[in-house]
């Protein structure tokens, strides 16, 4: 398992409509494994491998590049740093953060807090309130001179290294770096098989705030199938009923079958089930009451595509801790160069 690569694609920041360091990355990796890459007016990083006929099926997989993360909205008199989100966040989970905040002339190491006073001189009701979003500001240590190196506009992210944890990955921004290290890794073991098939990788961008590249990179793909590439909800976790845990853990791979975006291919679930099946992938179906992903973007692009979700339960999703099972991530590698080794030429 190329852990150096999942590492390097969660360390590169890259919040919606900021992802080109995170392209660049990828782009570094997928010399020779497409016939042609190309970035659309999106920002989207499109990838293709030519089939060996020209009646091919057209198969995309689509994976976002953004992560969670802010932009800077405002800078005060003192050099404080406000910020609108890009992503859903909970509040609960921002106080007292380690930021990197990024601009076009180099990164700055800051902290991000709520207003309002520390624990020292704050009454008891204080205590209890949760600030919203907007009452968290950044810190450069810097004063005033931070109004002379920060723009608006400029992004932030939360500045948390990538760990190895026994079976487990803990990183920032696994979701969705894990869709793309599956994409680059898919491509790179599918070697010379699946050239039946006109295979499309899309990078895609601004995913968090709307799946908004996936739009328009479907658009312009007119994929016959589309494969959501994500992550979704681990809750196998305490205070959580079972019904609600989403995934288990080390169960394999999340065969997605319905969200609040789209309703998965009801063939093409059962084909992809009876796979993992045949090859002994371990897999478990997988629903959300809510949330989105861009397999949605694939399967209403012009006059629709058959869709399903490949996902990988992680816990904590949203966060600087987001943790993922190493096996589950293998056998979501397993079944992607499965399914389209299957297209024989």
């Amino acid at each position: 398992m190329n852990i150096d690569l999942l590492k390097r694609l969660c360390e590169t920041p890259g919040v919606p409509g900021h992802e080109h360091r995170v392209r660049d990355l990828i782009t570094s990796e997928i010399d020779g494994i497409f016939d042609t890459v190309e970035t659309d007016p999106m920002g989207s990083l499109l990838c293709r491998r030519d089939a060996v006929k020209d009646d091919a099926p057209r198969i995309m997989l689509l994976c976002h590049m953004d992560e969670i993360g802010f932009l800077v909205s405002h800078i005060d008199k003192k050099g404080f740093l406000y910020l609108q989100p890009v992503g859903g966040f909970d509040p609960r989970n921002l106080f007292s953060r380690r930021v990197l905040v990024c601009t076009d002339e180099g990164d700055y190491k800051g902290v991000m807090n709520p207003g309002g006073k520390p624990i020292h001189i704050s009454a008891p009701e204080d205590r209890k309130k949760v600030p919203d979003v907007g009452e968290f500001f950044v810190d450069l240590g810097l004063g005033e001179a931070a109004r002379d190196l920060v723009k608006i506009g400029d992004f932030v992210v939360m500045d948390e290294p990538f760990l190895e944890m026994g079976d487990k990955f803990v990183s920032k921004a696994l979701d969705n770096r894990i869709a793309c290290w599956l994409g680059i890794e898919a491509m790179r073991q599918l070697g010379d098989q699946g050239k039946g098939a006109e295979i499309h990788v899309a990078f895609t961008c601004q995913e968090e705030v709307g799946l908004r590249g996936a739009r328009t990179a479907s658009f312009a793909i007119k994929p016959d199938i589309g494969l959501g590439i994500d992550v979704t909800l681990a809750c196998d976790t305490p205070g959580i009923p079972d019904k609600d845990a989403t995934t288990q853990q080390g169960e394999g791979f999340g065969l997605h079958v319905r969200d609040s975006s789209f309703i998965a291919d009801k063939a093409l679930v059962s084909e992809i089930e009876t796979l993992a099946r045949d090859k002994e992938i371990p897999y478990q179906r997988t629903m959300l009451a809510a949330g989105g992903q861009d397999g949605a973007a694939a399967q209403q692009a012009a006059a629709g595509a058959r869709a399903v979700g490949i996902t990988v339960g992680t816990r904590y999703i949203h966060t600087v801790t987001e943790m993922i099972d190493k096996g589950d991530l293998q056998a979501a590698l397993d079944i992607l160069v499965a399914y389209l080794a299957a297209f024989d030429g």
